[in-house]
C-alpha cells in the first residue's frame, strides 16, 4: 500500500494535509468532501429522504457524502466527464456525461424533483486569473440553469466559482432565483485557492427565477 502523503516514486506530494489523511482514514474519495460537509453543518441544507443532485461530482466524496446524510430512503445522482470509480452506497448513483450536451437517456436518468443541486465543477486551470475565473462563471451559469429547471421550489443550490470579475454578476443571479444568497468560502479550502461557494436558499417559483443563459430577469 502507497504511503499516506507519498507520490508514486517516494517522493513527497506537496498536496497532501490533514485534511487528505482524514479523508483516507473516513474512506472518502477525496479531501474536498470536507467543503460539502462544513456546508452542511452551517447550513443543513439535506436532510434523510431528499433528492440530491451533484454536479461535478467526481472523484466521487460528494455523493459519499451526501448518500449517508439522505440515507437509505433518499437518492443522490452524480454527473460529471469523468468516471466515478469509488464505491458508493445503493442510494446513490454516478452518471458520466456533459451537462451542457445531455441526451435524452441521460436526461431520463437524471430525472429531477431534487430538494438541492450541488456544483463543485472547475474548469481546467490554465495558469491565467482571468481565464479560469471567465471559465469558472461558465460552468456556474450552467449548474444554476440546471437548478432552474430541475430543484424544486424552496430547494437549495451549492455552487463553487472562483473569485474574479464575473462573480458579482453570478451572485446577483443566484439571488434573484433564490430567496437568500450567502457566500461561503470553507477552512478546508487550500489557502492560494480563489474559490468560493455561493449557496442559494429557498428557491423560487419558475417564473420568478431568470433565464440564466441570457442573463435576463
Amino acid at each position: 500500500m502507497k504511503a499516506a502523503g507519498k507520490k508514486r516514486g517516494g517522493n513527497p506530494n506537496p498536496w497532501a494535509d490533514h485534511y487528505t489523511r482524514r479523508a483516507r482514514r473516513e474512506h472518502y474519495a477525496a479531501r474536498s468532501v470536507f467543503k460539502l460537509q462544513e456546508i452542511q453543518k452551517k447550513y443543513g441544507l439535506m436532510r434523510p429522504g431528499q433528492r440530491v443532485l451533484d454536479l461535478g461530482c467526481a472523484p466521487g466524496s460528494w455523493l459519499q457524502y451526501a448518500a449517508r446524510v439522505v440515507g437509505p430512503r433518499g437518492r443522490v445522482v452524480g454527473l460529471d466527464l469523468r468516471p466515478v470509480t469509488c464505491s458508493l452506497p445503493s442510494q446513490a448513483r454516478a452518471l458520466t456525461g456533459d451537462i451542457n450536451d445531455l441526451d435524452d437517456d441521460l436526461r431520463a436518468a437524471l430525472g429531477g424533483g431534487f430538494h438541492v443541486v450541488l456544483s463543485d465543477m472547475a474548469p481546467a486551470t490554465t495558469g491565467s486569473r482571468i481565464v479560469d475565473a471567465a471559465r469558472s462563471y461558465q460552468l456556474c451559469e450552467m449548474a444554476l440553469d440546471t437548478a432552474g429547471r430541475l430543484l424544486q421550489p424552496g430547494g437549495a443550490f451549492v455552487c463553487k466559482i472562483f473569485q474574479g470579475g464575473d462573480f458579482d454578476a453570478f451572485r446577483a443571479q443566484v439571488q434573484r432565483c433564490f430567496d437568500s444568497c450567502r457566500i461561503f468560502k470553507p477552512r478546508s479550502s487550500r489557502k492560494a485557492s480563489r474559490e468560493i461557494y455561493l449557496i442559494g436558499l429557498g428557491k423560487r417559483q419558475e417564473e420568478i427565477c431568470p433565464d440564466t443563459a441570457s442573463g435576463q430577469p
